[in-house]
């Protein structure tokens, strides 16, 4: 079971980005364990396209999201602070437990 999932709630807490909130979109996996995560508006990049008529490929300057490392983000508790997350074992199932307000995640 990972700690972050997709469609979670986080908040960037180091890097260019700092403070900044959004969705996880997609997340990458490594050996079983969340490596990166793509978080909606955040780690905004520019990428250069040339134009190719053939294609009718138009060329331009192109915004898009890049991926950061999950240890640069965290969860957001109820109170609207960064938390992180453990997983207990309630009622015979695994479930996410914020540290900070010890609440389950859904």
């Amino acid at each position: 079971m990972n700690k972050i999932r997709k469609g979670d709630e986080v908040i960037v807490t180091t890097g260019k980005d700092k403070g900044k909130r959004g969705m996880v979109t997609a997340i990458q996996i490594k050996d079983g364990i969340v490596v990166k995560v793509l978080v909606q508006g955040v780690a905004i990049q520019i990428k250069h396209i040339r134009s190719n008529p053939q294609l009718g490929i138009e060329g331009g300057r192109i915004s898009k999201e890049s991926y950061i490392q999950v240890s640069n983000i965290a969860l957001i508790d109820a109170n609207g602070k960064p938390s992180k997350a453990r997983i207990e074992e309630r009622d015979g199932k695994k479930v996410r437990v914020l540290k900070t307000t010890g609440a389950a995640i859904a």
